[in-house]
């Protein structure tokens, strides 16, 4: 039970951090000091999901759950909880790319709109 839990912790801290780094943009608007964690977090999530890779948090969630006696999965955090949702008849390299390159432009086009507002001042 205890690495259950340990697991389950993993994947709402793995679905958060992609949340932030999709979102956190939006939220370096309003607090511009976490634009230092933000950019890395952001760099790093677009290229774990251009190149294919599967992050290290997946395999902390699937160490967990082996050890609780539970059975990992094969694949990327991605695609064992997000892929059902956003891709219900399955994902494809080309919708990895599409991911990837959405969380790109989304929080390039939030920078670009943040270092514009701070030039103005």
């Amino acid at each position: 039970m205890r690495y259950a839990a340990l697991a389950d912790m993993v994947v709402v801290v793995h679905a958060l951090f992609v949340l932030f780094v999709v979102f956190g943009g939006v939220v370096v608007l309003r607090w511009q000091q976490l634009a230092w964690l933000h950019l890395p977090a952001a760099v790093w999530g677009v290229v774990i999901e251009l190149g294919g890779c599967v992050c290290p948090l997946t395999y902390l969630e699937n160490h967990f759950r082996r050890l609780g006696g539970e059975s990992g999965y094969s694949g990327t955090f991605i695609g064992q909880y997000l892929e059902p949702i956003l891709y219900p008849l399955g994902l494809t390299r080309q919708s990895q790319w599409l991911l990837g390159l959405s969380a790109f432009f989304i929080n390039l086009a939030i920078y670009i709109h943040f270092w514009r507002s701070r030039r103005r001042e």
